[in-house]
């Protein structure tokens, strides 16, 4: 009996995505078992009983209804909704819905059909209640990912690529003659092929070998990028097409724009930047002010709409910054030569430039096309240690923005705009690419200088275009918006600083940032100020790109937009077009195309932000691998139902205690008091407490460092 229960599992799922298939094709319909069984060519007596059982199934989890004794049709009260499926470990998946505020919609593993991580897909609800929205996959509407990396387990006739990302959904079955001549434990490059709606895994062939597992940083990060949907090398066209830009400039376009060379203009950069898309210049008017110019590379001017580099720079949407590389949304041929503002070079630039006094008061503003020439490349270091009384180049300059940048950043944040010190973990890594040291980046007033002046250009960008033009409305644009913070998210907020003994006043949405700005001011030094900062910012809303302007919360501007990195983003490069031609022409050839543009690079924007992620995550566990069996202490960094994340407190790497590894009882997660307490002896782990812990397993290829409690 047992033997006989899984593949008739299989085989009734099978059934059950064949029917769906046929009562959505025939909405309108009513159909009877026979009937159905017609349909689908289905003869034996025992498959009809068991198509009369996957009907009643269907029945009782509200895809279809009874419309009389035997007879069945869709059930339309439920509506259809489209969105991207996320999948879990355990292969459930959650559908994000497009343009809704509603949660997202649980997916039950029997219930996918074929979609994989990423997919946007059709969804149908079966059951919606107040606190959860259940429902099943339709349709497959679009794959998100065509390639994929993994590691070969062979078999004899056959193999299967064993995905590294296990949330993309399922193994795929590879012939051998579809091998490539990959061996066992190889990692490679693969496609599907075909999947056949009977078949529980999609059939697929290698296009590369890459390896073997473990070989090398270079498979892993290739594998993070694939299966992410990220690509990881230009096609030849897009190379070509870049190598036929020179690096002259054009001296009848030198002309038609306005001369910046004569003017002092310097970069300030990261010490490790190849790709300098702003500079910043000075100068001094007649009447005592200050003429501040913000010169942003033109990249607008060399990639031009519809050319192979431009269609390659909207499917990768923007570069990706890994731990040990940059990968580029531009050939390095335009990011690190042409367009990078390096120093004594001339450049073409798109300016903001401003007129302002030593208050940060602002009397006038133009923005255009520009020639400049940057007298000095500053790293962040250098103009820091200017900043904090050294001497050096252009100390005058630095100061005066220094000053300036602090006055607009003192406004904005008391216009309630949020106060965020940005922490980043950073790698000193080896000639072999392996991590000796783990730095703990943080934002100093050189880094808030250069922000401070950017936010000035993207604001008043986005100002400008947002003024409404007599007898034509408001021009076609993409804004960067941030909503007003998810009220749940915000209770779950303070419920979590109550553990500290702290609380935020949220019953005012106008003050929630001003408040808990006034929270992190009080425990900026304390140990749970980091912890808290990133739960913060955890409950804020999602920054996208949007047609439709809802303004930017965190920053507390009304309109905002991306402007000043377009060597790196998408978005500024759209922005740059839709700018010059209402500077030009006023004809705007951008429409609904745009709200197409926004939802790619939202979207392509959380893949770069996943695989930046997913690469910290392995060469923390590069970085512990030598130090398993040690000991140390740490803080509880996450809750969840299947255990603890703790990040330890001298390497800031984080790790799992799996819920029945932790000692002393049968330990549970309380969703209502968001801890994890023992059923007899009602110990508590809560965010925040100090723990004690030991490496005892580490996993490069899982990216995980697996914990046990010292108690």
């Amino acid at each position: 009996m047992s033997k006989n229960k899984k593949p008739k599992g299989k085989l009734k799922d099978s059934l059950s995505h064949i029917i769906r298939k046929v009562f959505t094709e025939n909405s309108n319909s009513s159909l009877n078992h026979k009937q159905v069984c017609a349909l689908i060519n289905i003869k034996e007596t025992a498959l009809r009983k068991l198509v009369y059982t996957a009907l009643e199934d269907l029945v009782r989890i509200g895809f279809l209804k009874s419309t009389g004794h035997g007879v069945y049709s869709l059930n339309k009260v439920e509506s259809y909704f489209e969105g991207v499926i996320q999948l879990t470990q355990r292969k459930a998946g959650y559908v994000i819905v497009d343009n809704s505020t509603m949660p997202d919609i649980y997916i039950a593993p029997q219930n996918v059909n074929q979609a994989l991580g990423g997919d946007r897909v059709q969804v149908q609800l079966i059951n919606s209640g107040k606190s959860k929205k259940e429902g099943v996959v339709v349709t497959v509407l679009e794959r998100e990912r065509t390639q994929f990396v993994g590691t070969i387990n062979k078999h004899e006739k056959f193999a299967f690529l064993v995905l590294d990302n296990s949330r993309i959904g399922t193994d795929i079955y590879i012939p051998n003659e579809k091998l490539k001549g990959a061996k066992n434990g190889d990692k490679v490059l693969a496609k599907i092929t075909v999947w056949p709606k009977t078949a529980e895994n999609p059939f697929g062939e290698v296009i590369e070998v890459l390896g073997k597992t473990g070989s090398g940083n270079d498979l892993e990060m290739i594998s993070i990028l694939v299966n992410q949907g990220l690509e990881f090398k230009f096609p030849e066209d897009v190379l070509d097409e870049a190598e036929h830009i020179h690096l002259e400039l054009d001296q009848k376009e030198v002309e038609s724009r306005r001369d910046f060379r004569s003017t002092t203009t310097f970069t300030i950069d990261p010490a490790d930047a190849k790709d300098f898309d702003d500079a910043l210049s000075f100068k001094r008017l007649e009447n005592g002010n200050i003429e501040i110019g913000v010169h942003i590379a033109d990249v607008s001017h060399y990639v031009r709409p519809e050319t192979a580099m431009d269609k390659e720079a909207l499917k990768r949407s923007n570069s990706v910054y890994l731990v040990d590389r940059v990968v580029p949304m531009l050939p390095e041929q335009l990011s690190n030569m042409v367009c990078s503002l390096r120093p004594n070079e001339d450049k073409f630039c798109f300016s903001a430039v401003f007129e302002m006094n030593e208050d940060g008061k602002l009397f006038n503003q133009w923005f255009g096309k520009t020639v400049i020439h940057s007298d000095r490349r500053f790293a962040y270091e250098d103009a820091q240690e200017i900043i904090e009384g050294a001497d050096g180049d252009y100390k005058e300059e630095i100061l005066l923005f220094d000053k300036i940048a602090k006055i607009l950043r003192k406004k904005r944040l008391s216009s309630g705009a949020m106060n965020i010190e940005s922490e980043e973990i950073r790698f000193k890594l080896d000639d072999d690419g392996f991590p000796e040291t783990i730095i703990i980046k943080t934002s100093k007033d050189a880094h808030k200088l250069i922000e401070e002046f950017m936010l000035l250009a993207n604001r008043k960008v986005a100002e400008f275009i947002a003024k409404p033009k007599k007898g034509v409305g408001i021009t076609p644009f993409i804004y960067r918006v941030h909503d007003k913070p998810d009220p749940a998210k915000i209770a779950t907020f303070n419920l979590f600083v109550k553990k500290f003994d702290y609380e935020v006043d949220t019953h005012n949405p106008e003050m929630i940032s001003k408040n808990i700005n006034a929270l992190l001011a009080d425990i900026r030094y304390k140990n749970e100020f980091s912890l808290i900062q990133t739960m913060a910012i955890r409950s804020m809303s999602k920054a996208t790109y949007e047609t439709e302007n809802i303004g930017h919360y965190g920053l507390a501007f009304d309109h905002y937009t991306h402007f000043t990195s377009p060597i790196r983003r998408y978005a500024d490069l759209m922005v740059h077009r839709v700018l010059q031609e209402e500077l030009t022409s006023k004809k705007h050839k951008y429409g609904k195309e745009l709200d197409e543009i926004c939802k790619r690079i939202s979207r392509m924007e959380r893949k770069a932000v996943e695989a930046e992620r997913e690469s910290t995550k392995f060469f923390q566990t590069l970085f512990v691998s030598d130090k398993i069996g040690e000991e140390f202490e740490g803080t509880v960094s996450g809750i969840a139902e299947f255990g603890l994340f703790v990040k330890m407190n001298d390497n800031h790497c984080e790790g799992l205690v799996p819920m029945s590894e932790i000692p002393g009882d049968r330990f549970f997660f309380d969703a209502d008091k968001y801890c994890i307490i023992g059923s007899r002896s009602k110990k508590e782990y809560n965010f925040g407490d100090a723990v004690r812990v030991r490496i005892y397993e580490v996993s490069s290829v899982k990216r995980q460092i697996d914990l046990e409690l010292v108690v």
